[in-house]
């Protein structure tokens, strides 16, 4: 009869009892504690047995810390990798399949590593950054997006009417508040500009989808146009050749 050792008997509990609940992969965290396990019990299993071949292990496992620590020091920029993605594993800012922005750069997690994470980006390339320096920056996870806040304008010429204002800004209101997943939020008459009246409108998109996003604008300004045009106004455009 097989007898299972004792590192492959804690490694499989470790996978059993560590298996992450589904749509929660942890793949660095059981890689790290599985091999720090192995390393353990093998290093354990070594000094019994010089033990007790009759080996005095006291000096052997002061040797041990001295050569940890110059190891520890040799070693610093990886073992800063190496905790970073634990603590990546355990808070979890992102995971494998999420799109991530940071510093100007944005892709696709496709690995988290013990030493890097890899992103495919929207140009097609992979990206690979370190653990730690990626922690320090800014990420935006846009996976975990819930709705998306928009605000967009345009401006109408001085010699738009009262009335025509009126019109505007109450039927682009009702239009926006109309559309499908949509949250409206304000709609206003904002400010004089340079070359007219300037409109600001904000709404959430109560979808994550950038694609979804772009047609609800495209819808919603196509719906604008027609709203200008109704009221007998037009859409402000900078004279030639003037001057601010």
């Amino acid at each position: 009869m097989l007898r299972s050792s004792p590192s492959i008997v804690i490694v499989s509990a470790i996978r059993f009892s560590a298996s992450p609940a589904p749509g929660q992969p942890v793949p660095v965290m059981l890689s790290i504690v599985t091999g720090a396990l192995q390393f353990v019990v093998w290093l354990t299993l070594l000094l019994v047995l010089l033990s007790a071949g009759g080996v005095n292990i006291t000096a052997f496992v002061a040797s041990l810390g001295v050569g940890g620590i110059a190891v520890a020091l040799a070693l610093q920029n990886i073992l800063g990798d190496l905790f970073a993605s634990i603590s990546i594993g355990l808070d979890k800012p992102f995971e494998p399949g999420d799109f991530i922005g940071f510093d100007g750069d944005s892709g696709t997690v496709t690995h988290i590593g013990i030493k890097s994470t890899r992103i495919a980006s929207l140009g097609g390339e992979e990206l690979s950054i370190a653990n730690a320096k990626l922690l320090e920056k800014l990420t935006h996870n846009y996976s975990r997006m819930r709705e998306r806040r928009v605000a967009f304008g345009f401006t109408v010429p001085y010699a738009t009417t009262r009335e025509q204002l009126r019109e505007i800004v109450e039927r682009s209101n009702a239009t926006i508040a109309a559309t499908p997943s949509v949250r409206f939020d304000r709609g206003h008459l904002t400010a004089f500009g340079d070359w007219g009246f300037t409109f600001e409108f904000v709404y959430y998109v109560l979808d994550s989808d950038y694609s979804r996003y772009r047609d609800i604008q495209q819808d919603i300004n196509d719906e604008i146009v027609g709203i200008v045009q109704g009221a007998g106004a037009a859409f402000a455009t900078p004279a030639p050749n003037a001057s601010r």
